[in-house]
């Protein structure tokens, strides 16, 4: 398989894990995935950094910036680093007529990209399972006792 051909299926796979993370209830796995595959990339030269752009939902009303990051045919963004202010040029807002291709990757195929790209492996499978308290199970009741002391307990 050719090196474009393997950019453009893992540039699919961060963009297939990255649309699954916009709506998972535990999505900080599959932002580390993007986050590592893209640092990973743009270090072998593989994607580049294009800019600054204004953040679409700054937090607490500050204006904020995101790097642009062309990996691909696909564009992401990432937090920027301190360095990147004086590095990349600021694009001003973001462009909201592009969108990127379609793409149809299976989300356990994409994770398994990324997974063997960049080594993370998610930690424990249900983490918040385990951290529940158990259930509350009534007692069972005999028909002749009750643990009530009166009638309106």
């Amino acid at each position: 398989m050719s090196s474009t051909n393997k950019d453009s299926e893992i540039a699919q796979a961060i963009f297939t894990v990255n649309r699954h993370a916009k709506t998972a209830t535990d999505n900080q796995y599959l932002y580390a995935l993007k986050k590592e595959a893209l640092h990973l990339m743009i270090q072998q030269n593989r994607a580049q950094k294009l800019g600054l752009h204004f953040s679409k939902n700054p937090r607490k009303s500050q204006q904020q910036s995101s790097i642009l990051v062309k990996c691909g045919d696909y564009y992401f963004h990432m937090l920027p680093r301190k360095e990147d202010f004086h590095t990349l040029e600021h694009l001003g807002e973001l462009d909201e007529t592009y969108r990127n291709p379609p793409s149809r990757m299976n989300l356990k195929h994409a994770k398994e990209l990324l997974r063997n790209l960049t080594g993370l492996e998610p930690t424990d499978k249900n983490p918040a399972i385990s951290a529940l308290p158990k259930r509350y199970e009534p007692k069972d009741m005999d028909r002749f006792y009750t643990p009530k002391k009166s009638y309106f307990d």
